[in-house]
């Protein structure tokens, strides 16, 4: 969409298209900001995995025409906070160091409680993972994120980087849109050492 259109909220609004396969419950699909290999890539979250595709024709899709997804899993549940995926947020973010997803998840053993972690994907093929933080980015403790219409949920709905710093554009409890931002270089370095990251909640 043109930004003009947008900021003048001119909408060129199209019937809507199913994607997925009949019966398949996929949720959270995000585009990368570029082709890969002259393909567009999406990730979308299919339960228990987060799975990446690659589509040659977005204007193809709907219609009968879906995505039978190829279950690469570049993103697989470990043992821990994150044992249960519920889906990426924003699109990847490009990075020296590879393709920075922000993504919500949950314990199995506490499936009320949902938290946001971060990796990194290799620019060149997606579905290798780099790297992933062993403790969530953000988690619910404010009581706004724990008195809404559901309580004890965060999950990421978009990310920018702007001066260098990296906003993360999350909701609370399902009632309030939240942000948290970290000096990108900061993130990356932690993310890329195994350390547990700060963000500033605003």
């Amino acid at each position: 969409m043109d930004f003009d259109d947008f900021k003048n909220a001119r909408w060129n609004w199209h019937d809507t298209r199913l994607i997925s396969l009949p019966g398949e419950i996929n949720k959270n699909w995000v585009l990368f900001p570029e082709k890969i290999h002259g393909k567009f890539a999406l990730l979308h979250s299919f339960y228990p995995n987060i799975l990446i595709d690659y589509i040659d024709d977005l204007s193809q899709l709907g219609y009968g025409n879906c995505i039978k997804s190829n279950n690469q899993r570049p993103i697989n549940p470990q043992r821990g906070w994150d044992s249960w995926f519920r889906g990426v947020g924003p699109s990847p973010i490009k990075t020296e160091y590879g393709w920075l997803v922000i993504y919500h998840a949950m314990d199995h053993r506490n499936p009320d409680r949902y938290r946001v972690g971060a990796l990194l994907l290799d620019l060149n093929d997606p579905t290798i993972e780099l790297c992933r933080t062993q403790h969530p980015i953000l988690e619910p403790e404010a009581p706004y994120e724990n008195g809404g219409i559901k309580w004890g949920v965060v999950y990421c709905c978009g990310a920018v980087v702007k001066d260098d710093t990296l906003f993360v554009y999350y909701g609370g409890s399902d009632t309030y849109v939240c942000v948290a931002t970290a000096p990108l270089a900061q993130f990356l370095e932690q993310l890329r050492g195994g350390k547990e990251i700060k963000m500033y909640i605003h």
